[in-house]
């Protein structure tokens, strides 16, 4: 299983605005050139994550991107799912899916690994990407 390239512009949109600072903005622009993301491609994206709540924009001159909560607050697991929809390993996991093999001893196999994947992608805050702020010794 592979990410799509539009989540991973998405983590890395996201991370740059945490490394930014809570109530920090950035433009769309300055985003895509210091993140090597097509513009026209992160537009969409910030659009995506917006409608998601994760991001606030705001138009104008003086306007900008920011996180719409605090980096501890946003997950992995909430931008990946905001663009790449719910995480499905394999289609038998689903509720909807009906199996044509009687008693497939693989579904097990897929559903935890699945469980385990959105579990550690829900553990996972953009907080623990951020260098701890030094301390001056006294």
């Amino acid at each position: 299983m592979q990410i799509t390239r539009q989540a991973d512009y998405a983590v890395r949109a996201i991370l740059y605005l945490a490394q930014l600072g809570v109530g920090h903005k950035a433009s769309t622009s300055q985003i895509a050139e210091d993140q090597e993301i097509p513009l026209s491609f992160l537009a969409k994206i910030i659009a995506q994550l917006s409608v998601a709540g994760l991001l606030q924009t705001m138009r104008g001159a003086r306007g900008g991107v920011m996180l719409a909560r605090p980096p501890e607050e946003i997950t992995l697991l909430d931008v990946v799912e905001a663009i790449d929809g719910p995480i499905m390993l394999n289609e038998c996991v689903s509720g909807e899916y009906e199996c044509p093999l009687a008693e497939c001893p693989m579904r097990k196999v897929w559903s935890g690994a699945q469980a385990d994947l959105v579990q550690r992608l829900r553990e996972t805050n953009f907080a623990q990407f951020l260098k701890p702020a030094l301390v001056n010794p006294v």
